[in-house]
């Protein structure tokens, strides 16, 4: 047993730090430096600084990968290097996961999306992922690949809360009416794939997303007032400075159901509402000394 990660970010960083009893061992994860390289390894995982790394001999061994890694300049890192390379192991593969983004379904004036939702994406970032997904979802139709998507909303957790903004005066409630997001905690992500890894269930789409889809300013609001601070400014969507990226999230209001993984992958959510959610981070943060 070996797992692959391509890309090792914030929510696999936490998959391994947390639930490293329910993962394949040894664990490989790729980086762009050899810097970060002697992180992985100082946290008991093997590096490869990727692209660069010939990674025949690992994929030869693995049953295992995960795919965290995005689109650049609207192509898929893993399968522009490694195409041909897994599907020649793609079915002696146990279990594949490729992280995606909600953003494959597009704008829906705040109303409610499921993983049987046609895929409508409203950026280009949403765009190269619907092209990606399709490019994966071929090596599991002509390979045998045991591929699983998650489609992921906006992510946060410890060291990726609102608090800072909020205390250090540069937070902003944008208003831009009927505007609704889902989101998911760090860990909930993780558990969710553990889920998935122990019970695979190749050709599964998950949207892993908590209970409660809220307007943006709302979550900025409840944290002021856990710390105590006045409501940051309202500032209407139309006059907002924003950057082209920030921007471009405004482009789509949906809510997301995650039915589907609770049923499948029977995962209770540890922080099922951006309340619970923030109130856990504001609890560590003031019991740090």
């Amino acid at each position: 047993m070996s797992l692959i990660i391509f890309g090792m970010g914030y929510s696999c960083k936490v998959l391994v730090e947390n639930h490293r009893d329910a993962l394949p061992a040894p664990i490989i994860a790729t980086t762009r430096s050899e810097e970060k390289a002697e992180r992985l390894r100082a946290r008991g995982v093997t590096p490869r600084v990727f692209p660069g790394s010939d990674m025949a001999d690992d994929l030869a061994r693995a049953t295992h990968l995960l795919i965290s890694a995005g689109p650049e300049d609207g192509a898929d890192p893993v399968l522009k290097h490694l195409h041909d390379q897994i599907a020649a192991v793609a079915r002696s593969l146990k279990w594949v996961g490729y992280l995606s983004t909600t953003g494959v379904y597009g704008h829906h004036g705040g109303d409610w999306v499921d993983e049987t939702t046609p895929l409508d994406p409203a950026t280009k970032r949403g765009q190269a992922r619907v092209v990606t997904e399709g490019q994966w979802q071929a090596l599991m139709r002509d390979h045998g690949l045991p591929l699983h998507i998650f489609r992921l909303p906006g992510i946060y957790g410890p060291g990726r809360g609102p608090f800072e903004k909020v205390r250090n005066g540069t937070a902003r409630r944008i208003i831009k009416p009927g505007q609704v997001f889902s989101r998911i905690h760090v860990e909930d992500i993780a558990q969710a794939l553990a889920a998935s890894i122990s019970a695979p269930n190749p050709g599964a789409i998950y949207n892993i997303c908590d209970d409660d889809p809220a307007a943006p300013e709302d979550v900025i609001g409840y944290a002021a007032h856990l710390l105590g601070l006045p409501l940051p400014p309202a500032t209407p969507f139309d006059e907002a400075n924003l950057t082209p990226m920030a921007r471009s999230f405004y482009a789509e209001s949906k809510r997301v159901s995650n039915a589907r993984m609770k049923r499948e992958l029977g995962v209770t959510l540890k922080y099922p509402t951006y309340k619970a959610g923030l109130d856990a981070l504001f609890a560590a943060e003031r019991d740090q000394p």
